[in-house]
């Protein structure tokens, strides 16, 4: 069977399903959700608006936001409206913790992260047409409102032993922090949020991730008792990985989407090391790519698991999606031609210099001799380990092999270069 091309896939509605709930329900992107067979009649009528929230609790979305954020795409591309919503209000206190209380951030900083997150939401979706996307901010209408007008118009809906039963207000009830009135008062600020929307744009939908549940239940049984009418909400899968282990984060590493928090190199190579367990799953959620070519992609990874064409193209196309064209090519360039298979010295500056400072590197003056190098980079633990390496001819400069009379230079673009022990162990060098 040979490899479908390298080319980008356009987003687009997979024609093959009768219904984009049924593509979302084969993507694996409904976990939980209200009545599924009214959600499916919905989904394929008239045109609705639909919602998804994203508090600024960090100065950058990740890649469980990604989640979200395509799944939006997908329902607008099969013509239904969608509101962003960048929690300006929410973000001043944030859903509660398994485990502990968050820290408030200040005002201001809050207002600077919704900015950040409010740009990045626009990227994925179409504010043209018939169903362009708008954008809202539930700061708008949670600021007037008085404590006493929270309290009577929104909060008599609420029964405080429906409140308790939620997983994340019973994870911490059951801790030694507890949890404060603030964290707690969470739900209902967020169920306010689907009033507000249902009220203003007739929004009937909402979206958001599986551990956020009660939240997006809060909004449902808030609209049912406040105006006596029945909306949905659709609950996605956490994603986690076929051993177990957290997805997309690493002792508190985030694949972030803001390039200045994760290069697209490093995104490149998190996406390039999917296992083959888990790469069809990914390419579902990751991608728009259709149940055909994914078909393909799951066959190779049964007869050609070692070319691993199933993780070049989930990574091809995720870094396309966040981070555009050009960057994918630059990284892809840069990998290819760390690994021996293109020219070192092509490259663009930038990019080569954010794929080193994923690497082993060391900073070192120009006209550093080779042997130190090798020692300050950790690719050799000593002179005489370095000198036997050169002597065995397993040691190359930018590309070349050098003996023990080379210098760094910095000869690359940015004045950098690559030090290469073997075929595949490599270490950075930046000139200082």
């Amino acid at each position: 069977m040979s490899t479908p091309a390298l080319t980008t896939a356009t987003p687009a509605i997979d024609p093959t399903f009768e219904n984009v709930w049924d593509e979302l329900v084969w993507r694996g992107l409904v976990h939980v959700s209200t009545d599924q067979e009214a959600l499916r009649a919905l989904l394929a009528g008239d045109p609705i608006t639909y919602y998804c929230g994203f508090d600024p609790t960090a100065p950058s979305l990740h890649l469980g936001n990604l989640v979200q954020l395509l799944t939006m795409r997908r329902l607008q591309l099969a013509g239904h409206k969608p509101l962003g919503l960048v929690g300006g209000s929410t973000g001043l206190i944030g859903d509660p913790r398994p485990t502990a209380e968050r820290t408030l951030n200040t005002r201001e900083t809050v207002a600077e992260w919704v900015d950040r997150l409010r740009a990045q939401v626009e990227r994925y979706l179409s504010f043209e047409g018939d169903n362009a996307a708008r954008m809202v901010n539930n700061l708008d209408w949670t600021a007037p409102m008085s404590a006493i007008d929270f309290l009577r118009e929104i909060g008599k809906h609420y029964r405080v032993g429906t409140m308790l039963k939620k997983d994340a207000v019973a994870a911490r009830l059951a801790s030694d922090e507890g949890i404060s009135y603030t964290e707690f008062s969470y739900q209902i600020l967020q169920g306010m949020d689907y009033l507000e929307l249902y009220r203003q744009y007739d929004c009937v939908l909402q979206t958001g991730g599986s551990d956020q549940w009660g939240n997006l239940t809060s909004g449902t049984d808030l609209i049912r008792r406040a105006e006596g009418v029945s909306v949905h909400a659709i609950g996605t899968p956490l994603i986690t990985n076929s051993d177990g282990t957290k997805f997309g984060k690493s002792e508190g590493n985030a694949i972030w989407l803001d390039p200045e928090m994760c290069s697209p190199y490093r995104m490149y190579q998190f996406w390039l090391s999917t296992a083959d367990g888990d790469v069809i799953e990914r390419l579902k959620i990751f991608t728009f790519l259709s149940r055909a070519e994914i078909e393909e992609y799951a066959a190779l990874v049964e007869s050609e698991p070692f070319r691993r064409a199933a993780q070049r193209r989930l990574a091809l196309e995720v870094v396309t999606t966040v981070h555009g064209v050009d960057a994918a090519a630059a990284v892809i360039a840069a990998s290819e031609a760390l690994f021996g298979q293109g020219d070192l010295s092509a490259l663009d500056a930038d990019t080569l210099r954010t794929a080193l400072e994923e690497l082993p590197n060391a900073t070192v003056a120009a006209g550093t001799p080779v042997l130190d190098a090798l020692v300050t980079t950790g690719l050799v633990s000593s002179l005489s380990e370095a000198r036997r390496a050169i002597s065995q001819g397993g040691v190359s400069l930018d590309g070349f092999r050098v003996d023990e009379t080379a210098l760094i230079e910095g000869a690359l673009p940015g004045r950098v270069s690559v030090l290469r022990r073997g075929k595949k162990t490599l270490a950075g060098v930046f000139i200082g």
